[in-house]
């Protein structure tokens, strides 16, 4: 199949990159740009393991194409920590012991900081429902719903 240009900004970066046409963004992360931090979950929508921020929304990339993306603004887990420095919803995640295994973690952020860019002090009910779409086995989501509760304002 041939492939397409596709031109967007990444962790604030501007990119171009060629790849197929029915290539998910999920799949460009990963194979073709080395960031494997967006993991790979049910590849259908229902895990939130891939979730990624565009234009301040969260997404699951695995439902997304490549052509999708053409002049959007992109956000993985990569581009959370800024010169050094971890997000102050990252440190959060840590302070409050809410990651166990980690594999959720990535989506779980993404989702969180998504919501806090659009609604900076969320309800506890509003920060359930932004994260209703990433599954975790391991912490109950009680340490997960604290530590985004820790950063709003």
């Amino acid at each position: 199949m041939k492939e397409i240009k596709v031109n967007f900004n990444l962790n604030g970066q501007e990119i171009t990159v060629m790849a197929p046409p029915d290539m998910t963004l999920l799949e460009l992360l990963r194979e073709k740009l080395d960031l494997t931090g967006t993991k790979r979950g049910c590849e259908i929508g229902e895990c939130g393991a891939c979730t990624v921020i565009i234009d301040n929304q969260a997404v699951n990339s695995c439902l997304v194409l490549v052509p999708q993306v053409e002049g959007a603004k992109v956000i993985t887990v990569e581009g959370l920590a800024q010169n050094g420095e971890l997000d102050p919803l990252q440190q959060a995640f840590i302070n409050n012991h809410a990651i166990q295994c980690g594999f959720c973690t990535p989506g779980m952020l993404m989702s969180a900081k998504a919501l806090l860019l659009n609604n900076p002090n969320p309800t506890r009910e509003e920060i359930r429902e932004a994260i209703s779409g990433n599954l975790c086995r391991c912490t109950g989501y009680l340490q997960i719903i604290k530590a985004i509760e820790s950063v709003c304002q």
